[in-house]
């Protein structure tokens, strides 16, 4: 029987961050395994790449202001290019209510470090890029330190430094149970061995409810299509733009190589492992992108090209994080709802402290447990990309 001090299940960007951080901080018994062949094929290689501070609630905020230096650091850190690039987030409010929350987001980034975010008129999104329709915008937001990584490229970059460190990875192998014992987790079951362990994180994804089940948890994330369009090369609008937000539904687009990725969570979409791409979204969303960027109207899209991905929900949008409530050393890292790439290395940080030292100095860790869905204190967060 293999021994491991830490077993992470899961090598999607979440996985591999907290990986990192263990053997950062001295843990070199990590062993990391995957279901797939390689690492990525989840949530993360499908991932839109976006990283904001412009959050409305503290703890995405705080953990936003420990990610994003992060990745801006990332190669002299780790050795390997995460591709982070500061285009900004430009959020354009269409009345007075958007107005009036981005206004109060505002106030509370500030409040807690960030120094970049500023709050625009309508004429001044209208002079930086003439090419939006511009008559209802009232205002927005805009932060510099916002902008883009690569999550394929970040995720290799964690995982080949914890690997570097001491820590394995297992690949192709599938976790088929998970043993307790009067004190806690005593082992993990896989396709290949049973690994002797007192440590486990769940970093499963989409799928994190089924792995929560091995240790009897039933954990509340549930799976969510996000469909994304990227268009083939197009240079009537500037490529180095932001990532743009249309408050009034939620369309929202950014450079990507010589073209732009679109996307718009779609009201109608439901929950469910549906990972094919519906070939109707791409008329939805062309509408909604010719209705705020008229030179859009000829966007030029290759629905081959065009990709879904899931989201793993939590009632409130924000994640599990920490040690599961009558399972000792049973860990979670789960429900990012979207942010799981940008919000990784405040994840790695946040669990490897909680494994090592049942605490963090980094976010009260306390308001993303797993138990605050029985005592009924869910985080309100009304804005979710």
């Amino acid at each position: 029987m293999q021994n491991a001090d830490v077993v992470i299940i899961g090598a999607g960007i979440v996985g591999s961050s907290i990986a990192y951080h263990l053997t950062a901080q001295g843990c070199r018994s990590v062993l990391v395994v995957e279901r797939e062949s390689a690492q990525g094929k989840g949530s993360t290689g499908k991932s839109m790449g976006g990283v904001r501070a412009q959050f409305s609630t503290p703890v995405s905020i705080q953990m936003s202001l420990y990610s994003i230096p992060f990745y801006a650091s990332f190669e002299e850190r780790l050795g390997s290019p995460c591709d982070y690039r500061p285009q900004g987030y430009l959020f354009c409010a269409t009345n007075a209510k958007q107005m009036a929350y981005l206004r109060s987001n505002h106030s509370e980034q500030v409040k807690l470090g960030l120094k970049n975010a500023r709050l625009l008129e309508g004429a001044e999104i209208a002079a930086m890029f003439p090419q939006l329709r511009s008559d209802d915008i009232v205002g927005g937001s805009f932060c510099s330190t916002d902008g883009f990584v690569d999550p394929y490229s970040a995720m290799n970059g964690f995982m080949t430094a914890a690997v570097d460190r001491g820590a394995t990875l297992w690949k192709n192998i599938s976790v088929t149970g998970i043993k307790r014992d009067a004190s806690g987790i005593a082992s993990v079951e896989t396709s290949r061995e049973t690994i002797s362990t007192r440590k486990v994180v769940n970093c499963a994804g989409a799928w994190s409810a089924e792995v929560a089940r091995f240790a009897g948890i039933d954990l509340p994330v549930e799976p969510l299509r996000r469909m994304l369009v990227p268009s083939e090369p197009f240079d009537e609008f500037p490529h180095t733009a932001p990532m743009i937000i249309d408050m009034s539904n939620g369309f929202h687009f950014r450079p990507e190589a010589r073209g732009f990725l679109l996307a718009w969570n779609d009201p109608e979409e439901s929950s469910g492992f549906k990972t094919d791409f519906d070939p109707g979204f791409i008329e939805k969303i062309l509408t909604r992108a010719a209705d705020r960027v008229p030179c859009f109207a000829n966007l030029p899209v290759n629905p081959k090209r065009a990709w879904a991905g899931l989201y793993e929900m939590t009632p409130d949008h924000h994640p599990i994080l920490g040690e599961a409530p009558g399972v000792p050393g049973f860990f979670l890292a789960n429900g990012f709802s979207g942010h799981g790439v940008m919000h990784a290395p405040a994840t790695g940080r946040i669990l490897s402290d909680l494994i090592l030292s049942g605490k963090t100095d980094l976010i009260d860790a306390s308001l993303l447990s797993f138990s605050r869905f029985a005592e009924n204190r869910l985080i309100h967060e009304t804005a979710v990309l």
